[in-house]
């Protein structure tokens, strides 16, 4: 092989073989794992060696007869609404009130807002069960208040199992959204709250109709974002609650992949429930693609 065809083979492998990398991990830790849950959900497993095929029989009994799969779609719907109608007019009204320019000390308050973001799900849920407990912190605060002690069964009590979870989630996430937020409000035209201040606009009126609609793509991106992260919520419930709770109230859709995966061992189940996890999932994103559309259109 003389040196010009080595040099024009050479050129033309290159592309594959720079991309190659990429592409191996790629099929090995991604496109094979889907391919290979799709085919484990049409069967019923006894570990990960023994399965056998029973067509859509996973699926007939999900959506059919298994309670616990609708108590944890119900579970993780409500904590998503909730923590979606909370968290987004928390994290905006923070947003709002750091983006002043009469606050001092604006990013020291930016970063310890967004800091509580960075520890993650496991530990958040290990700081609030110590909070929560019969004589943690948050009963002796409300005690001290009222004058005398109380005992507030967080954890225990499944009427207040979700509400201790959205408190612990708003107060990781509601520093991340905080962010997205400031960074959308820096990038609005000071000119139209000029222009609304010469109409004799308050503080109000230019909030609805200069802030508003201008950063309006990003939050409907923050609707979207907590839609998909409230149904994905599996590891602060866990650690919180020590399981699925009281009455199951704490049990979401991904925990109880989880249970029914690695604690019963049907992988063949679990596959199933993962995949209805997406459709639910792709419905939503979907739905929410078409009303951004129809906002940003507007």
């Amino acid at each position: 092989m003389n040196r010009d065809r080595w040099w024009k083979l050479q050129s033309r492998a290159a592309p594959y073989f720079f991309v190659s990398p990429f592409l191996i991990i790629f099929c090995a830790f991604l496109l094979y794992p889907l391919a290979r849950s799709l085919d484990l959900s049409f069967h019923k497993t006894f570990g990960p060696r023994h399965a056998v095929f029973t067509g859509w029989s996973n699926y007939r009994f999900l959506l059919g007869h298994d309670f616990l799969f609708g108590l944890a779609v119900l579970n993780t719907a409500f904590y998503t609404v909730a923590f979606v109608a909370i968290g987004i007019p928390l994290s905006l009204g923070l947003a709002v009130l750091l983006n002043s320019r009469g606050v001092r000390l604006r990013n020291v308050f930016r970063f310890s807002f967004f800091s509580s973001y960075l520890v993650g799900q496991v530990f958040v849920g290990v700081i609030f069960f110590q909070l929560f407990s019969p004589d943690g912190l948050v009963n002796q605060v409300i005690g001290t208040i009222l004058g005398h002690r109380i005992v507030i069964p967080w954890l225990s009590s499944p009427a207040m199992a979700m509400p201790s979870i959205l408190i612990a989630s708003l107060w990781l996430a509601t520093g991340y959204g905080m962010v997205y937020f400031l960074a959308a409000l820096q990038a609005v035209d000071p000119e139209l709250y000029e222009a609304a201040e010469i109409d004799g606009a308050g503080a109000w009126a230019k909030f609805l109709h200069v802030t508003l609609p201008g950063i309006r793509p990003m939050l409907l991106y923050m609707v979207l974002i907590g839609t998909i992260g409230g149904f994905q919520l599996f590891e602060l419930p866990f650690v919180l609650l020590q399981g699925a709770g009281p009455d199951g109230r704490g049990l979401t859709i991904v925990m109880y992949l989880f249970i029914v995966g690695f604690g019963a061992g049907d992988l063949g189940y679990a596959s199933a429930i993962g995949w209805m996890l997406v459709a639910i999932l792709l419905v939503v994103s979907l739905a929410r693609f078409r009303f951004f559309k129809r906002e940003i259109g507007a």
